[in-house]
């Protein structure tokens, strides 16, 4: 509920966003910065599964995009998280969890370097 919190809004100097819908795709600047990367995937993490990261997901399938879910760094509280999980499932959104996304961003073994130390999940 409300704008991002600048110590989060990755790199230094990115845009920060009021996003008054739950789902990310509702809001048009939102989307319209989302669609001017012009890649074909949309990596999500946030606060709530089953509703906000569900909305969203659904609102770039439209949009044409491929929304992956990072399973680890989504959350809802108490059952919500897993019912989330499965209506993402069900919609067809794809999932991943942050040790593989990690290493699929840095491919190689000369890159392993930029993963922070010690690393943020298990090894």
């Amino acid at each position: 509920n409300g704008a991002t919190d600048p110590r989060i809004a990755l790199p230094p100097g990115a845009p920060v966003f009021t996003k008054p819908t739950f789902g990310l795709a509702g809001t048009p600047e939102i989307l319209d910065a989302v669609l001017a990367t012009r890649r074909p995937v949309a990596v999500l993490v946030g606060a709530e599964t089953d509703v906000c990261v569900y909305q969203s997901a659904v609102g770039l399938l439209d949009a044409g995009l491929r929304p992956l879910v990072v399973e680890d760094a989504v959350f809802a509280p108490g059952e919500m998280h897993e019912r989330g999980l499965t209506r993402l499932r069900d919609a067809g959104v794809s999932s991943t969890h942050c040790k593989a996304l990690a290493y699929e961003w840095v491919r190689t073994v000369e890159r392993l370097d930029v993963l922070p130390r010690p690393a943020p999940f298990p090894l």
